[in-house]
């Protein structure tokens, strides 16, 4: 059973990484649907105020209680976070609360902080409430999917990158459950599962940035299309009888790292203006958090 502080801990670290990533999704959904679909539109900015308002009140009880490792590692905010919020605010007209980005640019580490039955239980609400809240999201997320996939709606995303994020929120959802279990048993997924897993998230996240660029940039096409093929042959190799696990985690990390600096630099590209896309920054911030998150795992993986 998890220590109550490991419980805390990793319950705050679970939400403000997974609810940002989710509120971001909504904004990203909300965006892309026609004015036909205002109900759509109006479901996803509900959903994401309502993750706005949820963000804020974990931000408000998380100073002290988050590991070094979490804060210093860029999944929660990178420096360019609310930079990319303020301008993907100005280009879509969708309210941004920027107020959590800067909560969180003062967010510290305390090793003394005491962690109290009734901060437990404060969290413990927050799971609940999480449950719900993204149980909902993932509700909207399947819907459009189905209406997608049978030509009922059309929205300006791939079908893939409605099933991404579909699979992201179900793994938030998942993790909260584990979490809220009254056993809080330690056990979680194998190394390799979670590989599988975010390195298919990575090769998609490729997959996006070739199709979102303008087809004059052909250097960065190339580039985006060799992160792709590299992720794939990583899942492939995963999915090998035995594979090696710490020879997979160790490419993994390499890849990973090297698409991490390119997205960095893709989304300095887009603030700056100096790349042509159909994609404002708030998108490319969004998976390069993803990526330093998948950084953080695989380092952890290799001290075992």
């Amino acid at each position: 059973m998890l220590p109550r502080e490991d419980y805390i801990r990793m319950s705050l670290e679970t939400n403000l990484f997974f609810g940002r990533i989710m509120k971001e999704h909504l904004i990203f959904m909300e965006a892309a649907f026609m004015i036909k679909d205002s109900n759509h539109i109006l479901e996803a900015d509900n959903l994401k105020e309502d993750m706005e308002k949820l963000l804020m009140e974990i931000v408000s009880i998380s100073n002290g209680i988050l590991s070094e490792e979490v804060l210093n590692s860029g999944e929660l905010i990178t420096p360019i976070t609310l930079e990319s919020e303020e301008i993907s605010n100005f280009y879509t007209g969708i309210c941004i609360d920027t107020n959590i980005t800067k909560l969180e640019m003062n967010l510290r580490s305390n090793p003394e902080f005491c962690f109290t039955p009734e901060i437990e239980q404060e969290v413990y609400n927050i799971n609940d409430r999480a449950i719900t809240l993204v149980s909902a999201v993932i509700n909207l997320k399947e819907r459009i999917l189905n209406k997608l996939s049978n030509c009922k709606i059309f929205i300006n995303l791939y079908h893939l990158l409605i099933d991404h994020i579909l699979r992201e929120a179900r793994l938030y959802l998942k993790t909260l459950m584990k979490l809220q279990n009254p056993s809080r048993d330690k056990n979680k997924e194998t190394i390799l599962e979670q590989e599988i897993f975010w390195n298919t998230i990575m090769e998609e996240h490729a997959l996006f940035i070739r199709g979102l660029l303008d087809p004059t940039e052909v250097e960065l096409f190339n580039t985006s299309n060799d992160y792709a093929n590299t992720f794939k042959d990583l899942v492939e190799e995963a999915n090998e009888d035995k594979p090696s696990i710490p020879e997979l985690t160790e490419e993994s990390l390499e890849a990973t790292v090297g698409i991490r600096n390119f997205k960095r630099e893709g989304t300095e590209g887009l603030i700056n203006c100096q790349i042509k896309a159909m994609a404002y920054p708030l998108l490319g911030d969004h998976i390069l958090r993803e990526a330093n998150h998948y950084i953080r795992i695989l380092n952890s993986f290799m001290q075992c």
